[in-house]
């Protein structure tokens, strides 16, 4: 912990905002911060800073001439929040490839990505996890904000048409391509259930997330949405704090109940 204070709070490889606000509070990190306990001595960390100042302010001196990625948030609390990153999500999803079965989700097998592409760092990290286990990964984009102000005006018959038009594109890959695992969102997964056998089609391991699901939802898509035959794999994450995964195993012994292990 002393080490990424360190880190964070030097010239050397510290970022502009920080420094900054190391001069502006008046004490440093790196003599203060010594333990865990000490930690609290920070104020909370404020959303309005990552929606207002430029990205560029957060990049370490360490990586001042290195590009950076720039990922968002979904938006759902007011203006999305950005954040820089560089292989973080990599390593993000090379650890959780870690705790894969690969008799659900085989090496060397195909993937489908159905969900939110564009500034998601979803859409990266999928690939990468597909790639990293040798595969290949197809997408179909499903753009959450839209549909939010579709809901929003209760423009309900045109938010049925945008899923019809998401899951038309997701069951022709699906049928027509060599598909063995999916990521995609509860409800998304449960659509395409409703057209298609999914199990049926090959695909051994869904990896699911976006939302959090009751216990009885998450027998719902276990044992009627995938038939009992392909894994289901729930996780919860975010832009901004990464992924936590669960242990598969686990889902009938807890009667369905999800407990998420933070990375």
């Amino acid at each position: 912990m002393r080490e990424i204070i360190h880190w964070h709070f030097s010239e050397e490889t510290g970022c502009p905002f920080w420094l900054e606000w190391m001069k502006e509070a008046g004490w440093d990190p790196k003599q203060e911060i010594q333990t865990y306990e000490d930690i609290v001595k920070f104020p909370h960390f404020q959303d309005e800073w990552l929606r207002d100042e430029k990205n560029e302010r957060f990049v370490p001196n360490a990586f001042k001439f290195r590009p950076f990625n720039v990922f968002e948030t979904g938006g759902t609390t007011g203006l999305p929040k950005q954040r820089v990153g560089w292989e973080d999500y990599k390593h993000d999803y090379e650890q959780f490839s870690d705790t894969l079965s690969d008799e659900f989700f085989p090496k060397g097998g195909n993937w489908i990505m159905v969900g939110p592409t564009g500034p998601r760092r979803l859409r990266l990290a999928v690939e990468h996890l597909a790639n990293f286990r040798g595969g290949s990964c197809y997408h179909v984009d499903c753009d959450p904000r839209w549909v939010k102000k579709l809901i929003a005006r209760k423009a309900f018959e045109e938010a049925e048409r945008y899923q019809a038009h998401v899951m038309e594109q997701a069951v022709e890959i699906i049928k027509h391509r060599d598909i063995q695992c999916i990521f995609t969102t509860p409800r998304l997964l449960a659509s395409i259930g409703e057209r298609i056998s999914i199990s049926g089609h090959g695909i051994k391991g869904c990896f699911c997330g976006g939302t959090s699901m009751t216990p009885e939802y998450v027998r719902f898509l276990q044992e009627e949405v995938l038939e009992d035959k392909a894994q289901f794999v729930p996780t919860y994450g975010n832009t901004l704090m990464g992924l936590a995964v669960s242990i598969s195993e686990e889902l009938k012994q807890n009667q369905y109940s999800v407990t998420y292990y933070a990375p």
